[in-house]
C-alpha cells in the first residue's frame, strides 16, 4: 500500500459538482433506457434491437472506463471529469439536432464513451478528497445522488418524451451535462496526480485479480445487471399490459428511490463498523433476487460499501485505474443482464428472461456461501 500523503477532506461545496456528474450519467443512461421500449416504435424494432440500445452506452463504458480511469491517474481527475461532460455534452445534442435512429445509435455510443471518462473521474476524486474514515459515508453520498438520477430518469424521462419525444430528452440532456461541467470547473480543486512506481502488466493482472478487487467488482455486477434489466424491461411489460409511459416511469422509478435512501445509511454504518462489507455485500446480493423495491435495497447495500471496500485496498496514486477497472465490471452486469435478458426473451418469453437472470444471480451468494466453510478449514489448518 502507498504511503503517499492523502489530500485533506475537501469541503461540502467542493462535493457538490461530482455529486451531480453521478447524478448526469445515472439520469443519462436510465433516462433514455426506461422509454425506448414503451415509446420508440421507429427506433425500436424488437427486443433484440431494444438489447443492443441498453448495451451500447454501457459496452462503450466497458472498454473506455479503465483507460479513463489510468488516464485521471496520470494528468489528475479535473481535466478528466470536464472533459467527459462536454463530450456528453456534445454527444446529447448530435441526437436532439439530427433526429434519426441511426443517430440515435451514434449519439447512445458518445453518451458512453463520454461518461466512461467522467463517471470513474468522479468516482476517483470522491476517494481522494476524503479521508480513508469517512469514505464509507461519501460513497454513501455520492449513490445517494446518483440513485436519484436513476430515480428521477425513467419517470422525468417519460414526462419529457410524452411531451417532446427523444429530442427534449436529449435536448435536457446536453444543458445538464454543460452546467455540471461549469459548475465542476469553478468548485472542484484541482488534485494533482500522485508519484507512481513503476507497473507491468503482470502487476496490474496481480492487483484485479485479488480477492480484494474481485469481491466488490462482482457484487457491484450483479446488482447493476438486476437494476439495468428492471429499467430496461419492466416498461415493456408494462406497455404490454397498457400502461403508458409516465405509469411505467413511475414504477421503475421505485427501483432507484430504494437504493438512494439505503446507500447513505449503509455507507454510515461501515465507517461506524456496524456493517462489514462482506455481510453487506452478501446481503444485498439476495436483497437483488426479489422484486422491485428489493432489488433498490440489495442495490443501496452493494454499491457504497463496494466502493469503499475497493478505496480501501488501493494506493492513493492507482486509485483511478482501480475505479475505472471496477466500473467495467459493473457496466459488464449493466450491459449483459439487458443482452441476457433480450436473448432469452427472443427464443422463449420475457418472464422467461427474467428468471434467466435470477438463477444466475444466484449462483453468486449460493457459491460464496459453499466455499466459505473450506477457507475456514484452511485458515485452521
Amino acid at each position: 500500500m502507498s504511503t503517499a500523503p492523502i489530500a485533506p477532506a475537501a469541503p461540502r461545496s467542493a462535493m457538490w459538482p461530482l455529486y451531480a456528474a453521478g447524478f448526469t450519467t445515472a439520469f443519462g443512461a436510465h433516462g433514455i433506457a426506461a422509454n425506448l421500449g414503451g415509446f420508440s416504435e421507429d427506433a425500436v424494432t424488437s427486443l433484440l434491437v431494444l438489447g443492443g440500445l441498453l448495451a451500447l452506452y454501457d459496452g462503450a463504458e466497458v472498454l473506455l472506463k479503465p483507460v479513463f480511469g489510468s488516464l485521471a491517474d496520470r494528468i489528475g481527475g479535473k481535466p478528466v471529469l470536464l472533459g467527459g461532460l462536454i463530450a456528453f455534452a456534445a454527444a446529447s445534442t448530435l441526437y436532439a439536432i439530427a433526429d434519426s435512429p441511426g443517430w440515435l445509435w451514434a449519439a447512445r455510443l458518445g453518451q458512453g464513451a463520454a461518461a466512461s471518462a467522467f463517471s470513474p473521474s468522479a468516482s476517483a476524486l470522491v476517494a481522494r478528497l476524503n479521508p480513508a474514515a469517512k469514505r464509507g459515508r461519501a460513497f454513501g453520498s455520492y449513490g445517494f445522488y446518483k440513485s436519484i438520477g436513476y430515480t428521477l430518469g425513467p419517470l422525468l424521462g417519460g414526462v419529457l418524451v410524452w411531451a417532446g419525444g427523444l429530442r427534449l430528452l436529449f435536448t435536457v440532456m446536453a444543458l445538464c451535462a454543460a452546467a455540471v461541467a461549469v459548475w465542476a470547473a469553478l468548485a472542484v480543486p484541482v488534485v494533482p496526480p500522485l508519484p507512481r512506481k513503476r507497473q507491468t502488466v503482470a502487476d496490474l493482472a496481480r492487483r484485479l485479480a485479488d480477492r480484494s478487487f474481485l469481491a466488490p467488482t462482482a457484487a457491484l455486477a450483479a446488482a447493476t445487471a438486476a437494476l439495468s434489466v428492471g429499467v430496461g424491461f419492466l416498461p415493456v411489460s408494462g406497455a404490454a399490459a397498457g400502461l403508458g409511459t409516465v405509469a411505467t416511469g413511475a414504477a421503475v422509478s421505485v427501483l432507484a428511490a430504494t437504493a438512494a435512501v439505503v446507500q447513505p445509511t449503509a455507507g454510515r454504518a461501515l465507517d461506524a463498523g456496524r456493517l462489514t462489507t462482506r455481510t453487506g455485500l452478501l446481503t444485498g446480493l439476495a436483497g437483488v433476487l426479489l422484486a422491485a423495491a428489493l432489488i433498490g435495497t440489495g442495490t443501496g447495500l452493494i454499491t457504497p460499501l463496494g466502493f469503499a471496500a475497493l478505496a480501501a485496498s488501493t494506493p492513493e496514486e492507482r486509485m483511478g485505474q482501480t475505479m475505472g477497472s471496477a466500473e467495467l465490471g459493473r457496466e459488464l452486469g449493466d450491459a449483459g443482464g439487458p443482452l441476457l435478458v433480450a436473448g432469452v426473451a427472443t427464443f422463449a418469453t420475457l418472464t422467461t428472461g427474467y428468471a434467466a437472470l435470477a438463477a444466475l444471480l444466484a449462483a453468486g451468494p449460493l457459491l460464496a456461501l459453499a466455499l466459505r466453510p473450506r477457507a475456514t478449514e484452511r485458515a485452521a489448518e
